[in-house]
């Protein structure tokens, strides 16, 4: 495979399911070497994409390759390249961290010194040393997460497939793993260590989220909204084609119900959310309404606070292209 071939590629991707549509009609291109995330909602058929990625689910229509390989519904050609982590670990609870890993890697085919070879590796770049004895279903959930990863590379694939793999873990686990899989990115396919640039014989990473601090992370982006892309380049190129405005960041005394008074206000406003103690306006020359917000809260008994235009966020470009 050569490096300007596409790691992935869908083409027309299609997946019905008697009279409903779960995936429809999809097109795009992960490049070799970079982290690619799908992002969408529950439901939007993210996880119906990936498991035809990775063939394990017969497309209704449409194509794909991965490696320049078609997947076909024989995965025997891209199994031994490709790695897989569900966002339900698939870990042997009552086996040991060390006891899961020679489990996995026997499965992909190592064996003696070879085996021993990569454990370590996996071990070490997840900093599970000190834990290989301890039994998984002891382990917290971002320890869980570093052994489902490590079990998932023992092979050293050219291309990961990761389905939400962060759900339901805690903040510091979350960034910790993204800090691993930035690692993996960084280091050739043949070698252990050693940094290389994304795109120059790295590992292709796919992720499924709906995280957006960790889309930020990713090197191109894709939306998935009731089975269509409606979105797809890097965060910067999505932010310029796809917002409807500037973004307007309100201080107000009470966010929740200055949400609830805006959005009742008939200003011509396109989106009103709340941020935590916080509250985005979405208008363009958003500037111009400041002076009908200040006077709309105000008038509810709301101290408007500080407004500042600011950069808008992969967030609040998301919410926009979702109520397009």
């Amino acid at each position: 495979m050569n490096d300007t071939q596409p790691a992935i590629l869908a083409t027309n991707l299609t997946k019905c399911f008697g009279d409903f549509t779960a995936v429809d009609n999809i097109n795009f291109a992960v490049r070799r070497g970079e982290i690619f995330g799908f992002l969408g909602p529950n439901g939007s058929g993210k996880t119906t994409s990936i498991r035809m990625l990775l063939g394990l689910m017969k497309p209704t229509s449409g194509s794909v390759e991965v490696l320049g390989m078609k997947v076909d519904g024989d995965t025997a050609k891209t199994r031994p390249r490709v790695g897989y982590m569900s966002q339900r670990f698939s870990l042997y609870n009552d086996l040991t961290v060390l006891q899961n890993l020679h489990f996995y890697g026997a499965a992909y085919g190592l064996k003696n010194s070879e085996l021993q070879i990569r454990i370590n590796e996996a071990l070490s770049m997840a900093g599970l040393e000190g834990r290989e004895n301890a039994k998984t279903r002891e382990l917290s959930g971002g320890w869980r997460q570093r052994l489902a990863l490590s079990a998932a590379i023992l092979h050293r694939p050219e291309v990961l497939f990761l389905d939400e793999p962060t759900a339901g873990v805690d903040p510091l686990s979350r960034r910790a793993f993204w800090d691993l899989l930035y690692t993996l990115v960084s280091r050739p396919i043949s070698e252990g260590n050693g940094a290389m640039p994304a795109g120059q014989g790295s590992v292709t990473v796919f992720v499924t989220t709906h995280y957006m601090d960790e889309a930020e992370h990713c090197h191109r982006l894709a939306f998935i909204q009731h089975g269509k892309i409606i979105a797809n380049g890097s965060s910067a190129e999505i932010k310029a084609e796809k917002m409807p405005g500037q973004v307007l960041e309100i201080a107000p005394s009470d966010a929740a119900s200055a949400v609830k008074v805006l959005r009742a206000a008939n200003l011509p406003l396109h989106e009103i959310e709340l941020y935590g103690a916080l509250v985005h306006v979405i208008a363009p020359d958003v500037r111009r309404h400041e002076t009908a917000i200040r006077a709309a809260l105000r008038s509810s008994g709301i101290q408007p606070g500080s407004m500042t235009v600011i950069e808008p966020s992969l967030e609040d470009v998301f919410i926009a292209c979702m109520k397009s």
